[in-house]
């Protein structure tokens, strides 16, 4: 005989028959937890981090050859993060900026070009300092030795124009010793001075030293005694226009670090 189903346990046999698709519902194979991706080794996955950009770096046309090291050597160290250079004189370069071209830090061969930049530039530092030399023609065949020898009329002598930071230098220590120079052109940045010399068609410029080291044979390094010389300096600054300010920042900072120092002066650069 079937139990009487009385109104407690009617409620009783109901509330059992509710419950048991609940518990099915939870008794099914669980949802494995989010873990590493498919050939994860179980460390945590990588992060270029926020300074992660591609950045746009306005530098000197002296700068050329040890920025191309130096940002290969940041972007390894700094993965994600990638940097271009623009180089040019840095009167160009200032004028770029002032025209609001789209980069994120600058770096020129003086301090002037960079002063007259605040508006539109951060707080600068010196991240290199560098020297004038002469560079004659392979062999220097005429003999060059001093300052004083490249007055002769006789002598193909090329400058960067007085606008450009090399040029200005050139004035100021040809100035001091009282030794005139008739150009036979003045050129817009110091690679295009040494260019002139090497390919024959000037028999001697005024240089920086470390532009004069990279063209190894194809031109004579004459120094400039100190007393005579002047010292150029590199600031480097972001730029208020820079969209991404705080990797603009780490690069500008990391110049100053001992291991882009270390570049700087493998190259021939003087210390700041």
């Amino acid at each position: 005989m079937s139990p009487i189903l009385t109104p407690r346990r009617a409620a009783a046999v109901l509330a059992t028959a509710l419950l048991i698709p609940l518990a099915a519902c939870g008794s099914g194979e669980k949802k494995p937890a989010a873990g590493p991706a498919a050939g994860a080794t179980g460390s945590a996955p990588a992060t270029t981090g926020p300074q992660a950009a591609n950045l746009t770096v306005l530098a000197a046309s002296s700068l050329t050859d040890v920025f191309r090291t130096a940002g290969a050597a940041y972007e390894k160290a700094h993965p994600g993060t990638k940097v271009t250079f623009s180089f040019a004189g840095s009167q160009e370069l200032a004028a770029q900026v002032k025209q609001g071209a789209p980069a994120d830090a600058l770096v020129t061969a003086d301090t002037k070009t960079m002063d007259g930049l605040k508006a539109e530039t951060n707080d600068a530092s010196v991240i290199a300092r560098n020297r004038l030399v002469i560079a004659t023609g392979k062999g220097n065949p005429f003999k060059i030795a001093a300052l004083k020898d490249l007055a002769d009329t006789k002598l193909k002598v090329v400058l960067a124009a007085p606008e450009v930071p090399v040029g200005r230098y050139s004035k100021q220590i040809l100035d001091a010793q009282k030794i005139e120079v008739k150009p036979v052109s003045q050129e817009a940045n110091v690679r295009a001075v040494l260019s002139k010399v090497e390919l024959g068609e000037a028999d001697a410029g005024l240089v920086y030293k470390t532009d004069s080291a990279k063209s190894g044979d194809k031109v004579v390094t004459v120094d400039i005694p100190d007393e005579q010389n002047a010292v150029a300096s590199y600031p480097a600054a972001t730029l208020k226009q820079s969209k991404n300010a705080e990797a603009a920042s780490a690069f500008v900072a990391w110049l100053s670090t001992p291991e882009a120092q270390k570049i700087l002066q493998d190259a021939g650069f003087q210390k700041a």
